[in-house]
């Protein structure tokens, strides 16, 4: 299976300069664990996961103030739509990370997450009896 059968293609984008509370609910509304953030002074897209709004919360940051740039991982790791989901798990894996900006070419298409792999393969074994 390729990852563009199962990426979320409705990806929640967000400027550098947004705040982390503004992201937060963004994401709480969305349902979603992380955030696209395009910077037209960036070579590629960053990604704002619900860790690292996590993570400056829980050292007294103040989520009006922090903006999401100074939290993101720049220029994140990029995936292609015709990846099969193994390739994209692997490289997931090899990064440490539990979401996958999905690129064609400059453009993002969709996002990956852990969620979305076991989600499919829940699904195929359970249909294949085991």
């Amino acid at each position: 299976m390729l990852v563009r059968d199962v990426m979320t293609s409705a990806v929640l984008t967000v400027g550098p300069t947004h705040t982390l509370r503004q992201v937060a609910r963004q994401m709480s509304s969305r349902r979603v664990g992380a955030a696209v953030v395009l910077d037209p002074d960036s070579e590629g897209p960053g990604i704002l996961t619900e860790r690292d709004v996590l993570e400056s919360v829980a050292s007294g940051q103040d989520p009006e103030k922090e903006i999401a740039a100074d939290h993101l991982t720049p220029d994140a790791v990029a995936g292609e739509p015709d990846w099969d989901l193994d390739k994209a798990a692997a490289a997931m894996v090899a990064g440490g990370f539990r979401h996958l900006v999905i690129c064609e070419g400059a453009s993002v298409v969709g996002v990956l997450s852990v969620r979305d792999i076991v989600r499919v393969w829940s699904s195929a074994r359970a249909g294949a009896g085991a």
